[in-house]
């Protein structure tokens, strides 16, 4: 996991170091025989042992983050803060016996000691619980990045279905149906409805089986098949055990609808679409034959695809395109996973 870096003003540090230099002199105020040159040194040594300990362990927690995510504390840093600190107390013990020479350095050095691991072990514990807060911080605003990116992936996928350019088309393949007579003008009607009913109930979930999407997309190309009238052909080989994975809803027909919208669809020259798995993917693939002026346009219903894979599952969509063949490699999702 990635992690924020912890910032501590100067004045903090300073402040605070002093604040416990000052503290620490305050029991020889009440000895009998106050010495002014003690409580000075003390407290000029203490404070520069926290004010070093500060930095010691802002680099530490810094440049050595725990390894495991799930470890609250980093034990073996937090072994080597409490070394330095003893090593940095003991030379600073020694030149407060250096300064204050009628002092027995024995008795000095082990309440020094038990100061500076005290003093270490709240410098620490402070800095961890404040980067633990930064860390969930961080967390909980990338969580909602992913939400907003995840609900304006919905949204343009609810504007790309309920389309009215889209409803335009088919209600006027249906006029042409009525008038003439065609017998299934009926089934159209069906396929229709069923194909917003299905768009409205599948917006409200993040994946669907393969095999619901592949309703999704008979009803669209029943559509697509009364408009264009055999200007297209849809072969489908995927196995059985693809079907029953998961797939962000209306990907396939997305897609489909993506090579229908983008390349030249006529009896003369047909399009060939090809839906298969191959390994741990599901396979969409079409001959190049982009219509004219649309040489570099992918569609938003691609873009809108990449979205969510990223988004949902931190993966991506593999396209191919070597100018003739067009591709689109789908992962294989296996069971439910929303980050």
């Amino acid at each position: 996991m990635k992690t924020k870096s912890i910032n501590i003003s100067p004045v903090i540090i300073w402040t605070s170091s002093i604040i416990l230099g000052l503290l620490s002199s305050v029991p020889q105020f009440a000895q009998h025989q106050f010495n002014l040159a003690e409580a000075i040194v003390n407290a000029v040594l203490t404070s520069s042992f926290a004010l070093v300990m500060w930095y010691v362990n802002l680099y530490m927690l810094s440049r050595y983050p725990a390894k495991s995510p799930k470890q609250q504390i980093s034990y073996r840093r937090l072994s080597v803060t409490l070394g330095i600190g003893i090593v940095i107390m003991f030379a600073l013990a020694w030149i407060q016996q250096q300064i204050l020479t009628h002092i027995n350095f024995g008795p000095v050095m082990l309440m020094v000691e038990v100061r500076g691991l005290l003093i270490n072990l709240v410098c620490y514990m402070f800095l961890h619980l404040l980067q633990q807060n930064y860390e969930n911080q961080y967390v909980n605003m990338e969580l909602e990045r992913m939400k907003n990116d995840n609900l304006a992936a919905q949204y343009e996928l609810l504007k790309q279905q309920v389309n009215p350019h889209f409803l335009f088309n088919s209600l006027n393949t249906l006029k042409a149906m009525v008038e003439t007579g065609d017998e299934d003008a009926v089934d159209f009607i069906l396929k229709l409805s069923n194909f917003y009913r299905h768009t409205l109930e599948s917006r409200k979930s993040d994946l669907i089986q393969v095999t619901d999407e592949m309703e999704i997309v008979r009803a669209f190309l029943f559509l697509q098949n009364a408009r264009f009238e055999g200007g297209f052909t849809f072969t489908n080989t995927l196995e059985e055990r693809v079907l029953h994975t998961l797939i962000p809803p209306f990907t396939l027909q997305l897609l489909v609808e993506n090579c229908i919208k983008h390349n030249v669809v006529s009896l003369e020259k047909p399009l060939h679409i090809r839906l298969y798995n191959e390994g741990d993917k599901i396979v969409l693939e079409n001959p190049v034959q982009l219509k004219t002026g649309d040489h570099h346009s992918l569609g938003v219903g691609l873009e809108n695809v990449n979205l969510r894979y990223k988004h949902l599952l931190d993966q991506q969509i593999e396209i191919v395109n070597d100018k003739h063949l067009f591709q689109i490699k789908l992962p294989l999702i296996y069971e439910y996973h929303h980050r």
